[in-house]
């Protein structure tokens, strides 16, 4: 890692390759500053076997999400021991959630791999712990365009103030975030305006994928981009899709959603040209 300040993305800095937003800390770290928006943040934490990691919340609610490996996470009352995963594509994993205005710590015994998924927010929740065996999975798709969807903190799966969090699964050859969809206007009971980080993992050595976000306005976000392990795409506005899986390579995905609604929800517009009339794909 480097220890190079990140600077905003903004045009082509919306596809970001692995170690462009490393610091001293963190492997990965896109926080509002360096988005150029509002809510949402995402850091990488990588900590040798024995190493320990301690921040501050400051105005954003956390969830410390093992990558790979497990950890103890400690705030100032409470402390959480999560078990991990050997890796993303090997199994859902628990979870911790720290609230805004405190200090946290994470520990880790054998070393390992840690999201930190953020939002700025404004209630100050208990911090929780988030079983793995109580996150809800779906199928999302069908044939081609099946994908696997972990809600672990899901508008309607996890109680949040702003911060919404899932990791989806696609498999080599498949796409998903499909049909392209949209959530950047506030449409009562339509859509939800919601800033999104996508940060991505491919199954194997030499995999790849790629993204595509497209104009929904004039001068809007507009990306290709191949993505590798460690890379990450911020979608400020714009309609997005799909996530391409190179074929005999799994796609990961961790998506990262806030916003400024006073209701915290997942509304998305799909894109007319992809859909028909019920709403199936064209």
């Amino acid at each position: 890692m480097t220890n190079t300040e990140p600077q905003p993305a903004t045009g082509g800095g919306l596809y970001v390759p692995k170690g462009a937003a490393a610091t001293a800390e963190y492997a990965l770290d896109i926080d509002p500053k360096r988005a150029g928006w509002t809510h949402s943040s995402l850091r990488i934490v990588e900590l040798a076997p024995g190493d320990t990691h301690t921040f501050t919340t400051g105005g954003s609610e956390w969830i410390v999400l093992p990558l790979n490996g497990g950890c103890t996470v400690r705030t100032d009352a409470d402390e959480f021991h999560l078990l991990g995963r050997e890796s993303v594509f090997a199994s859902v994993t628990d979870f911790a959630y720290v609230p805004r205005d405190a200090r946290v710590q994470i520990a880790s015994g054998a070393g390992g791999r840690f999201a930190l998924a953020g939002a700025k927010c404004e209630r100050r929740l208990p911090a929780r712990y988030g079983p793995a065996p109580e996150v809800p999975t779906e199928v999302r798709g069908s044939g081609t365009c099946t994908r696997h969807v972990r809600n672990f903190a899901s508008a309607d799966a996890f109680d949040c103030d702003k911060l919404i969090a899932v990791e989806v699964i696609t498999p080599g050859g498949n796409w998903s975030s499909y049909p392209p969809h949209k959530h950047d206007e506030h449409r009562p009971g339509k859509e939800a305006e919601l800033e999104e980080i996508y940060y991505f993992e491919i199954d194997g050595p030499h995999g790849f994928g790629y993204q595509r976000v497209f104009p929904s306005r004039a001068g809007g976000a507009d990306v290709l981009a191949e993505v590798r392990s460690g890379d990450a795409v911020l979608v400020p506005d714009g309609w997005h899709g799909p996530s391409v899986a190179q074929p005999g390579h799994a796609m990961y995905y961790l998506n990262v959603m806030a916003g400024p609604g006073e209701t915290r929800e997942w509304r998305i517009c799909f894109h007319p040209d992809h859909v028909d009339s019920t709403g199936g794909y064209r």
